[in-house]
């Protein structure tokens, strides 16, 4: 007999260890290439060589999606133990992940529900878990979809740039904004909107006052909707991620606070340094 659901993420998703010990989810990696070099994202280079070969590179590195190949393959497997997949991908305005997805399940007539997180690292990871909670409930593939889909608007995250000169390279900082940020030690600030584009909301003259920007919105937040969950993201900067931690519980000692590293994929146009603080509201 068939297994109900099986549950897809790519690893612009933060891989949790419960997912990597979890029978029925499955993490199909997306790739970096430095000049003609190719690595797997989370195989083949840790977070800590990834900056140390970009600080060296003379190419700036670029991502790729998985090929639509690449999930066919993987769903013509699931189908033979799986009745249908859940699938969870980046923003389709940010990645081609989720179009490769669907097209890979039309290629082998497998059903998945494919979801579009509208998110990047556990804006991605936190929808997995709520679908593996519903699915506990007894409720089926498509209804978990579709509630997770409407989920997608209870995401907040606030995102605080470590590394400028990362943007200019990666094409997405011009030089005159390159120039005038560190000449000013600008912070800038985005953030992954409703609609699932990434938007510069504010620029912070300090990083001691952007991290501060960061922890008064959460608080914000807690006061108004009660945040028993938050997610630290951050890039290779693990003490200051604690540091933010321990603000974080000044909010709501009582909440659960899980620290993590951006994957490599999101590491190459994020920056070292960059920290991100994320939550959901709770579903009403």
């Amino acid at each position: 007999m068939k297994k109900p659901i099986a549950w897809v993420m790519d690893t612009t998703g933060f891989v949790t260890e419960e997912f990597k010990a979890h029978p029925d989810v499955y993490i199909v990696p997306l790739n970096i290439h430095f000049g003609s070099e190719e690595f797997v994202d989370g195989v083949d280079l840790t977070n800590t060589q990834l900056y140390e070969r970009i600080k060296n590179a003379s190419e700036f590195p670029k991502t790729s999606q998985p090929s639509a190949g690449k999930f066919a393959e993987l769903y013509e497997k699931l189908q033979e133990e799986y009745e249908c997949a859940v699938a969870i991908h980046a923003s389709a305005k940010l990645s081609g992940t989720i179009a490769s997805s669907v097209a890979g399940a039309d290629m082998t007539g497998f059903k998945v529900y494919a979801v579009d997180s509208l998110a990047l690292s556990y804006g991605l990871s936190g929808l997995l878990e709520r679908g593996l909670q519903l699915a506990d409930q007894g409720i089926g593939a498509e209804e978990i979809a579709e509630r997770l889909e409407q989920e997608t608007q209870n995401f907040r995250n606030y995102i605080l740039i470590g590394n400028l000169s990362q943007l200019y390279k990666g094409g997405r900082m011009s030089g005159a904004q390159y120039y005038l940020g560190s000449l000013l030690k600008v912070k800038p600030i985005v953030q992954l909107s409703a609609e699932g584009e990434l938007v510069p909301i504010d620029k912070v003259r300090s990083h001691k006052k952007a991290v501060q920007y960061l922890i008064d919105h959460a608080k914000a937040d807690h006061e108004e909707f009660k945040i028993d969950t938050f997610q630290i993201m951050h890039g290779n900067v693990h003490e200051e991620a604690e540091s933010l931690k321990q603000e974080v519980l000044k909010i709501n000692p009582q909440a659960r606070v899980l620290i993590g590293d951006l994957s490599s994929s999101l590491a190459v146009h994020a920056g070292e340094g960059t920290l991100v603080l994320m939550w959901r509201k709770p579903v009403q």
